[in-house]
């Protein structure tokens, strides 16, 4: 398994792009503007409590309101009231916790007004970005993110990831950092630390326990709503999150960025810092990877897999549901049964790839194609799930209802990512119509003369566009001549002004339409 990440940076955006052995399988942006990412610590202030929904709304400097539930106060949000006045007084030298009296912790069932009251600060953290007409969502739990390890203030609780299965490996873990942890702080071992040496643990440990001296020196005599601590940018939090030895290589257009990256990783991982690498060709880095092709051809309605058969993706104000049609594969396997169980593992593990790409998130539906032995249903949730394994965000899978469907909950805390895949041409009467997107036009027309000249044996004739025509039969080495080479066919290729740009048509040489 390979997996490169290609990052694009223009004037407007941060494109990053993660591969895994050339299919593109997360897409992330970045606007440099953004100041609401996931994991920035702000200064907040109360601006009006709501007992109905037993929540307050937060001012932290956006247009709308931040959200905090009392779910997210967290257990110590007392003490972080009481070490946040005494910061900005400062009265509490350095971060140390180590002679800081905790508060009692709240009580889990208790109400919002009796923890916090109007035009009150509070240090806060983003848990998700501002997402359509709502404001970001907010937590005064705070944690401070590492590649190995996760600092949490006012906790004594070490916890290890359940990934790493060896009894014994998590047990060294635990004594280790609490040998060198320090005092009123908590710590979450992450799977990467898995059979790290101490040294590499005890650095992570430090370097974020710099991070919450660097919070106490920024909050100092400041006023709400303010900015106080940065998450990284999200290039570096990707390499911080899915470095692995199956991790090779980084490519960016950018020298400031390569360079920031560069410094970055030889502070976490020194040993690695050679992945990363500047691109400096003439065709744009999205392209030169196959990346633009493959958004164009995932991120419409209609996703086609390498069977032929497809999924429908329709998105809702409540919920995001996926059809799965068999396509042409129906006609492949003569046993129905088989040839549902084939076609909906393989849709399991696009829609897996799907989720990741979209970043969907709440209530996906799925309506997999009907099969009746229950091996077969509980084989494809098995493998649905093996398939999601590697997605970041927490979701879950229920199993199949009555009906056949499968839903699914997925956390977001992004928003999620719409990208146009249709283009318009003009019309007769001025005016101009929304089409599927050109860039995908001559693998469609590839795909159809490949099945022609294996179902046909007569003369094939394919009428398209005249722009299409001017572009298959352009140079020596023109699609036509390829086509020859390939299926020992010459296909005759006429333009017809009558057809969209889009839209092509496969004849015999008496001009019947070839069907498939």
């Amino acid at each position: 398994m390979s997996k490169e990440l290609v990052i694009n940076v223009t004037a407007s955006e941060v494109r990053i792009a993660l591969l895994d052995n050339k299919r593109l399988i997360e897409l992330q942006t970045e606007v440099p503007q953004n100041e609401y990412s996931v994991g920035d610590f702000y200064l907040g202030k109360v601006k009006k409590l709501t007992t109905g929904l037993n929540a307050a709304f937060v001012d932290v400097g956006y247009e709308k309101d931040a959200f905090l539930h009392y779910l997210d106060l967290g257990p110590q949000v007392k003490s972080l009231h009481k070490l946040t006045e005494l910061i900005r007084k400062g009265k509490v030298p350095g971060g140390s916790l180590d002679n800081f009296r905790q508060e009692k912790d709240i009580d889990k069932g208790g109400k919002i007004e009796e923890v916090l009251k109007q035009n009150q600060s509070i240090l806060v953290q983003i848990t998700k970005e501002p997402i359509s007409t709502k404001g970001p969502r907010i937590s005064s739990e705070l944690s401070l993110a590492g590649r190995f390890l996760v600092l949490v203030p006012f906790s004594n609780k070490i916890s290890v990831s359940q990934k790493i299965r060896s009894r014994r490996e998590r047990e060294r873990l635990r004594t280790l950092i609490q040998s060198i942890k320090p005092k009123n702080f908590g710590v979450i071992i992450r799977t990467v630390a898995e059979s790290k040496k101490v040294a590499e643990l005890d650095k992570d440990l430090k370097d974020l326990y710099q991070k919450w001296v660097e919070l106490h020196e920024t909050m100092k005599d400041k006023q709400p709503p303010f900015k106080v601590l940065s998450e990284l940018n999200r290039s570096a939090a990707f390499l911080r999150d899915m470095l692995s030895p199956d991790f090779n290589k980084v490519y960016i257009n950018d020298e400031v960025l390569f360079y920031d990256l560069k410094e970055y990783l030889e502070s976490i991982a020194p040993e690695r810092k050679d992945i990363i690498n500047i691109y400096k060709g003439n065709i744009p880095i999205f392209d030169f990877f196959n990346i633009e092709k493959q958004i164009k051809g995932a991120f419409g309605k209609n996703v086609t897999m390498h069977s032929g058969a497809y999924l429908v993706i329709e998105h809702t104000e409540a919920l995001h549901v996926v059809d799965v049609n068999s396509g042409n594969t129906s006609k492949k396997i003569d046993n129905q049964e088989q040839n549902a169980l084939k076609v909906n593992l393989e849709a399991a593990e696009e829609i897996a790839r799907q989720l990741r790409l979209r970043d969907m998130g709440g209530i996906i539906v799925i309506d997999f194609i009907d099969m009746q032995k229950a091996e077969n249903r509980k084989e494809l949730v098995n493998q649905l799930k093996e398939f999601m394994k590697t997605d970041r965000a927490k979701h879950h899978i229920l199993p199949p209802s009555k009906f056949g469907l499968v839903q699914i909950t997925r956390q977001r805390v992004r928003p999620e990512m719409d990208i146009k895949t249709t283009e318009y041409i003009p019309t007769a009467d001025g005016g101009k119509k929304e089409v599927q997107a050109t860039i995908l036009i001559i693998d469609q027309i590839e795909s159809y003369v490949l099945k022609a000249c294996a179902s046909y044996k007569g003369k094939i004739q394919l009428s398209v566009h005249p722009f299409i025509d001017a572009y298959l039969k352009r140079s020596f080495n023109s699609y036509q001549r390829k086509w020859y080479t390939a299926h020992g066919r010459w296909i005759n290729v006429k333009a017809s002004y009558a057809l969209p740009l889009v839209k092509f048509q496969l004849m015999d040489k008496d001009g019947n339409l070839l069907k498939f």
